[in-house]
């Protein structure tokens, strides 16, 4: 057993009274207080002081992308990845993908993201990688392959399918290549030209077939959806999650009491958060200006969501470009804030709340829950931006601080 006394434990919902966490076996074992003494705890526990800093769950990003590399056009390069296995060979194309997932993960970690839901990958690759995953890593939850429409939002990746047979087969072959969670393509998306983000991808029967067979096997599902429409109809097929839900129209978001009313109990993912250091090309800031996907216009989804009591959990949309970066969660929480929803609740987005979203026993520090932990400078329900700055980050009570930590 060891112990972790900080100044503060945000424990995924709130501050608590108490300053020492004990873990055991990978797990949380109790939540107390008790007056530094030396680097004892209970029953002579070896205990680690971490002066100044507040204990809190390992975050949650519920919205990546590991195979994409976050470089230019990364998504429209995983489309390549079939040409790649007929010239490189299979073998070196899935050695490829699996350096890149796990650079993906090795830059969560650093970030204190300790488990993360991958929601779109070439032919299952994830899921396939998972197989044979080394230790070390934070936690994936994975849809394999996102179905989409015929020419639809990330056609490129291998999902394309049309009708609502089609749709229950495709639902089949990810629930027995192991995935956790079906991703669907509701509406378009800005990174594949062609699609909409003003109109649903499917019909309500083939979105109603998904949710059924979905259901069936025991999966969540959870409905990429930018347009009101899309979100309507996500709501009226029974998804249990919706990816971005920006409600857009020709006339900008549309957010009213009864969509709100329809939210109940669908986890919402905005995925807010950026990498402003980068410089935007024209082309890209044209195709997002003419989707309706401003910076403003996410904020005003995502605010006005979180007013009305919607389920929010906190997604980056890392790997897609340049922007979106993997390791971006804590952006993406200080920019909840920015848009106006408290610190506190902010930090829930990325802790209790998500791991709700996704099952996993993790999220919050209690007994049982997964020793998943991250240790910040100062307070985060007050300043977010420590999030920014990890002192230690633990994977089942395990120091795994990328380059050493101060509190071994």
């Amino acid at each position: 057993m060891i112990g972790l006394r900080a100044e503060r434990i945000f424990d995924g919902e709130r501050i608590v009274d108490g300053n020492l966490v004990l873990i055991e076996d990978g797990k949380v074992v109790a939540l107390t207080r008790e007056d530094p003494q030396g680097g004892v705890g209970p029953a002579g526990v070896e205990v680690r002081e971490l002066a100044g800093c507040t204990i809190l769950p390992g975050l949650i990003d519920a919205h990546v992308h590991l195979t994409a590399d976050a470089g230019p056009g990364a998504l429209d390069r995983l489309a390549n990845l079939r040409i790649a296995a007929q010239t490189a060979g299979l073998a070196a194309t899935r050695r490829a993908l699996a350096a890149t997932i796990e650079q993906s993960l090795r830059l969560h970690l650093a970030a204190g993201v300790t488990t993360v839901r991958d929601l779109g990958d070439p032919y299952d690759a994830v899921l396939k990688w998972r197989t044979t995953a080394p230790g070390g890593l934070p936690t994936v939850v994975a849809s394999g392959t996102p179905i989409t429409s015929r020419g639809g939002h990330c056609w490129g990746l291998g999902g394309e399918v049309s009708g609502p047979d089609a749709i229950r087969a495709a639902v089949r072959e990810r629930a027995a290549n192991g995935a956790d969670v079906v991703k669907i393509m509701a509406s378009g998306g800005v990174m594949t030209p062609g699609s909409d983000t003003m109109s649903p991808q499917f019909t309500l029967e083939e979105l109603a077939a998904a949710v059924d067979e979905a259901h069936a096997h025991g999966l969540p599902i959870t409905a990429h959806a930018h347009a009101l429409s899309a979100v309507r109809q996500a709501i009226e097929a029974g998804v249990d999650g919706i990816e971005h839900c920006t409600c857009l129209t020709p006339d900008g978001v549309v957010i009213d009491d009864g969509l709100i009313a329809g939210l109940t109990g669908i986890a919402v993912c905005g995925t807010l958060g950026s990498d402003r250091s980068i410089v935007v090309p024209p082309e890209i800031l044209e195709l997002v200006a003419k989707a309706g996907l401003s910076a403003a216009a996410l904020q005003q989804a995502v605010r006005r969501l979180s007013d009305g009591g919607v389920r929010i959990v906190a997604g980056s949309d890392g790997g897609i470009g340049p922007a979106k970066p993997h390791g971006l969660l804590p952006a993406t929480l200080a920019e909840y804030v920015e848009a106006g929803i408290p610190a506190t609740a902010a930090l829930i987005t990325g802790t209790s709340s998500a791991a709700d979203a996704l099952h996993v026993p993790k999220g919050r520090i209690r007994p049982g829950a997964d020793a998943d932990l991250l240790v910040v400078p100062g307070d985060p329900t007050t300043d977010i931006s420590t999030l920014a700055a990890p002192t230690a980050v633990y994977l089942a009570g395990q120091d795994v601080t990328p380059g050493g930590s101060a509190a071994r």
